[in-house]
């Protein structure tokens, strides 16, 4: 399966519903510090219901750890500043999709990462500047589980 990387996330509700994706598809979480709020965080808490025991979910101090612990995964970084969509790729297990923290996205100097495979964008009606974080990763990670056939899926 895909994993989803947060960079640098600062809203707890995005977080926990990221949870909840992980634990219904089986796509591991990865969230790269700094964080906006703490584990522990009421809001987290709540978004991801009773689902934090069926998640994955690991945090890594920074960018350079979080793409060492997937040394020969493609990355695939999401930015709004692209035309290339995410739909025309071809994923495989252990693809990263990679996604920026909610007010800002993704800073230069990651998406300027060698180890970016490509930059990709979701699709919007003109003059919407982003979808919400969780959203987006959902559509993405459901993308990439629906090619591959939803193995293990019900």
């Amino acid at each position: 399966m895909v994993h989803v990387f947060f960079h640098e996330p600062r809203i707890a509700g995005n977080t926990g519903s990221a949870i909840r994706l992980s634990a219904v598809t089986g796509a591991p979480l990865h969230l790269i510090e700094p964080l906006g709020f703490d584990l522990e965080d009421s809001k987290l808490r709540r978004a991801g219901l009773d689902y934090h025991d069926l998640a994955t979910t690991t945090v890594h101090p920074d960018i350079e750890e979080a793409l060492a612990a997937l040394p020969e995964s493609r990355v695939f970084a999401f930015t709004s500043h692209i035309e290339h969509s995410f739909a025309d790729v071809e994923y495989r297990d252990e693809d990263v999709l990679l996604f920026g923290a909610e007010p800002t996205g993704l800073p230069e100097e990651v998406l300027a990462h060698p180890r970016i495979t490509a930059q990709v964008r979701i699709p919007m009606l003109p003059a919407r500047r982003s979808l919400n974080l969780a959203a987006a990763a959902s559509i993405a990670v459901y993308e990439a589980w629906r090619q591959q056939g939803y193995p293990g899926g019900a």
